[in-house]
């Protein structure tokens, strides 16, 4: 059996978590989930419901989950909407770190940081 994706999911921390989630369902154009698992509130980013789908979640402040500019990145899937994505970010809190750019045939991508400080790439394929 080969893995189909590397990553199955992720959380993304947040500082305040209202003001994160509002931050994304205005740039993503979709309301995040929000719902609560293992006592946990848990804000769901739109993801295609399968078995080999990749999903992620913004998180709540905690001590083994923190913030940060640096270390692991995450990219957003835009695809077909990373312009209208990227004009949202700065009314939304969060600031552009690098204009979009293209990465050859892979397609093209916009740093952010988000409105919590997290570093985050968006990316579109086209």
């Amino acid at each position: 059996m080969s893995i189909k994706n590397a990553i199955t999911r992720f959380d993304m921390p947040t500082v305040n978590f209202d003001r994160a989630v509002k931050f994304y369902s205005n740039i993503l154009g979709e309301n995040l989930h929000v719902s609560e698992f293992m006592g946990q509130k848990l804000a769901i980013f739109p993801c295609e419901q399968s078995q080999d789908s990749v999903s992620g979640c913004l998180v709540p402040p905690g001590p083994n989950c923190k913030v940060s500019s640096e270390g692991t990145r995450i990219y957003l899937n835009c695809q077909g909407k990373l312009d209208a994505v990227a004009s949202r970010v700065e009314k939304a809190g969060g600031e552009i770190m690098q204009p979009k750019f293209a990465i050859g045939e892979h397609g093209y991508i916009v740093m952010i940081r988000d409105s919590e400080g997290n570093t985050v790439g968006l990316h579109s394929g086209s």
